[in-house]
């Protein structure tokens, strides 16, 4: 977790960097991933799917202000983890444990004077999500009939709508929320002894919503 957490202040820090002396703010706090409720089938077999659960995580955002009204926001995190549950013939058991991490560039409008302290916006804006630790269950390799059983996701690229508010206490410390709804689709397969035997288009599309302190430099 330390080393997750450096890694993560780390990123901020060199991208806030060249910015040091411009309409800069970092956000952190908490950030929640909570992937859509709807299952995706395996082998194409609607009885049989797939479904994720949320999990939460520090995130930390950088804000750089163009003007008063628009703003690109980085938003980073440490690595989510999910737990991937069987759905339908399945159900009840556990598949895999998966980490990923989804950073976003957003571009966002802000609303109100920018000597308001009440500002809320809407923002859209790009997604790359990369699953790594992709750990098969004890229950997939029961059902595969082996222990040499590896589970791979593939890289996503997509799109976010985001909405939120910032709420400015003084001149440099405030609150930020935000609610955002990513696009990550992701193909999953399951190998068996060096062979496939389960595939599985998963999407994802979760529910992000974080909850933080501002700061503006």
């Amino acid at each position: 977790m330390k080393k997750q957490l450096s890694a993560a202040l780390l990123t901020s820090l060199l991208i806030a960097s060249p910015f040091a002396s411009a309409n800069l703010s970092v956000n952190i706090g908490a950030i929640n991933v909570n992937p859509d409720n709807s299952s995706s089938a395996i082998n194409e077999d609607p009885s049989l799917g797939l479904k994720g659960s949320s999990d939460t995580q520090l995130g930390i955002t950088v804000d750089y202000a163009f003007n008063d009204q628009w703003v690109l926001e980085l938003v980073a995190a440490t690595p989510f983890s999910h737990k991937v549950n069987g759905t339908g013939g399945l159900a009840g058991n556990k598949i895999a444990d998966i980490k990923q991490l989804p950073p976003s560039l957003i571009a966002q409008y802000h609303f109100l004077e920018s000597t308001s302290a009440f500002r809320p916006f809407v923002g859209v804006g790009i997604n790359y999500t990369v699953f790594f630790d992709e750990q098969p269950s004890t229950a997939l390799k029961t059902v595969l009939g082996t222990n040499d059983v590896e589970v791979k996701l593939d890289n996503s690229f997509g799109f976010v709508a985001q909405a939120g508010f910032n709420y400015m206490l003084d001149q440099n410390w405030g609150v930020h929320a935000m609610v955002s709804i990513m696009d990550i689709e992701t193909d999953a397969t399951v190998y068996a002894g060096g062979k496939q035997a389960l595939t599985s288009t998963v999407k994802i599309d979760p529910v992000v919503a974080m909850l933080g302190v501002k700061y503006a430099f």
